[in-house]
């Protein structure tokens, strides 16, 4: 059995109530974003980046539209000290890209992490120590003085480093392990390094309040953060940023109340790749502003090719599930589903194109990249006729009858449960030219006369089991008097009831198409359809076809 008395909640709420951001409805601007996927994500890779690839990812970045991208831990080993320096050196940094380096709150990883930034065009210095009360009690085994004092001297430190250091130099601050920090503790060593740094509208500085273990409810970190945020020194010349780690599932969600709750930055990286269960997805994150009409200001247009590119870079996958981006986020097996998604867009096309609204997709799939035919509508044995129905016509313009559609639906489904598989829509195609199409067998018709006499009168030439006759009869219609022909001639059984045609190609040797059902004794429908550049043989055959598939 499980014991859950042995855990204990390790958060603390702030002093007063913060609840002001549970008044707002959504996020309705873009944060700052910084991606520290070169950072944070690489070290949590079973094997990091290489330079290489380092460089192919930063750039990645860049085309994404990040303009704060952590690139390392320059003191921490000599690979990250070579991917800085050749960033700087190489010039492969963009005038409107900013780099950022973390540091711990050591004089000489400070020091070296300086040594390594210098001559940057722009560059953040992120300095951390942990402040919560585990650090403190069991790691660090100091006091609240002692370790506000490490934070502070840190601070001091990079201020006068960067007084001394060719470059162009933003301060950026993390009390690491602040969701395990009491807030009154966590705001007063942000407040003294903020004194130490004495930001300006002209020099702001970063307060970074990170989610580096998740210990409660989102609702609570969002309270935290507005505490926070009321709270600080010279808030109006600091940008507070946010990290949420994703250890209870919750990066997201974190983040998005964090913003509610005043914070203008978030860090993390693309699909949550981070320590642990992650950081913050990035794409989840941005492409939910998106669908609530607001610019995340980056472009994921091009989702299959971030994809490639990460997961070659990392050697993770993107999960088959992952929002927005995962190959099977857009798909629909169901049958009701895939009918809605199919009324969807017509009704999209018909009313208001220019506005999103279609059942079951938040997003339109094409905006990141992805296609309707393989992405969306996807065929297998709990597939309905909506979907079987919404390929045909998308893909091949055939436009069957409603009724039609429920028997190829039926026939798709019995097709893929038997195989075990998928059907993709050039099989979904071929099963229906083999099953409803200029059927020839056991019944066929190798010559059709008419003559206008008593309405229509036909003379049609079949043939049945190898024997071939003769016969003559009349009608309303052509088709109509065929259909009377091959009743007489064999003695068949059933009613005409559905007969239906469009071309299916805008040219001067275009075909057309004909759909037919009809109603055998038992109540049952059968069908049929028929393709040829003359629509009268074409619903002949249509005709035919639906009575050999009785």
């Amino acid at each position: 059995m499980m014991n859950a008395s042995k855990y204990q909640r390790q958060y603390y709420m702030p002093p007063q109530r913060c609840m002001k951001w549970a008044e707002k409805e959504y996020v309705d601007k873009a944060p700052i974003w910084c991606s520290v996927d070169l950072r944070d994500g690489n070290q949590a890779l079973v094997i990091p980046m290489s330079l290489e690839q380092k460089i192919e990812f930063f750039k990645l970045l860049v085309d994404i539209g990040f303009k704060e991208i952590e690139v390392g831990f320059p003191a921490a080993s000599e690979t990250e000290y070579t991917f800085l320096r050749t960033l700087i050196e190489q010039n492969l940094i963009p005038d409107d890209v900013t780099i950022q380096v973390l540091t711990q709150a050591r004089e000489h990883i400070i020091r070296k992490t300086f040594e390594a930034v210098k001559g940057a065009p722009k560059a953040i210095v992120h300095v951390y120590n942990s402040t919560s009360v585990a650090q403190r009690e069991q790691v660090f085994k100091k006091s609240k003085e002692e370790i506000l004092k490490i934070a502070v001297d840190g601070a001091a430190l990079l201020k006068k480093l960067a007084s001394e250091t060719e470059g162009n130099f933003q301060f950026e601050y993390s009390p690491e392990s602040f969701t395990g920090t009491e807030p009154e503790y966590a705001l007063e060593v942000c407040n003294a390094v903020l004194d130490v740094w004495q930001p300006t509208p002209d020099n702001k500085c970063i307060i970074n309040l990170p989610v580096t273990v998740q210990h409660s409810m989102p609702h609570v970190y969002a309270s935290q953060i507005e505490y926070m945020c009321e709270n600080m020194k010279y808030r109006e010349n600091v940008i507070v940023s946010l990290h949420p780690h994703n250890d209870r599932g919750c990066g997201v969600a974190d983040s998005e109340m964090g913003l509610l709750a005043g914070a203008d930055r978030i860090e993390g990286t693309l699909f949550g790749n981070g320590e642990r269960t992650g950081n913050v997805d990035i794409v989840t994150l941005g492409m939910n502003m998106y669908s609530q009409g607001v610019d995340p200001k980056l472009d994921f247009s091009d989702m299959p090719h971030i994809c490639e590119v990460y997961e070659s870079c990392t050697g993770m996958k993107v999960d088959e599930r992952s929002p927005y981006s995962g190959a099977l986020v857009f798909a629909a097996f169901s049958g009701s589903h895939q009918d809605a998604i199919a009324k969807g867009m017509h009704w999209i096309e018909e009313k208001d194109p220019n506005h999103w609204t279609v059942p079951y997709l938040p997003i339109d799939p094409t905006d990141v990249g992805r296609n309707y035919d393989a992405d969306v509508i996807r065929i297998n044995s709990q597939s309905g006729k909506g979907g079987v129905g919404y390929i045909l016509e998308t893909k091949y313009g055939l436009n069957l009858p409603a009724k039609m559609r429920e028997a190829m639906g039926y026939t798709a489904k019995a097709v893929s449960d038997h195989l075990h598989k998928e059907l993709l829509p050039e099989e979904i195609f071929d099963l229906f030219k083999k099953t409803f199409e200029n059927v020839v067998e056991p019944y066929s018709i190798n010559e059709v006369h008419f003559q206008q006499k008593d309405g229509i009168t036909t003379q049609v030439t079949s043939t049945f089991r190898g024997k071939t006759i003769t016969t003559e009869a009349t009608g309303n219609g052509r088709l109509n008097a065929v259909s009377n022909a091959l009743k007489k001639a064999y003695e068949l059984k059933y009613d005409l009831v559905t007969y239906q045609e469009h071309a299916l190609e805008q040219s001067s040797s275009s075909k057309a198409i004909a759909y037919v059902g009809i109603r055998k004794p038992d109540g049952t429908l059968s069908w049929g359809a028929g393709v040829d550049p003359d629509i009268i043989r074409a619903s002949i055959d249509a005709l035919v076809t639906a009575i050999n598939n009785r």
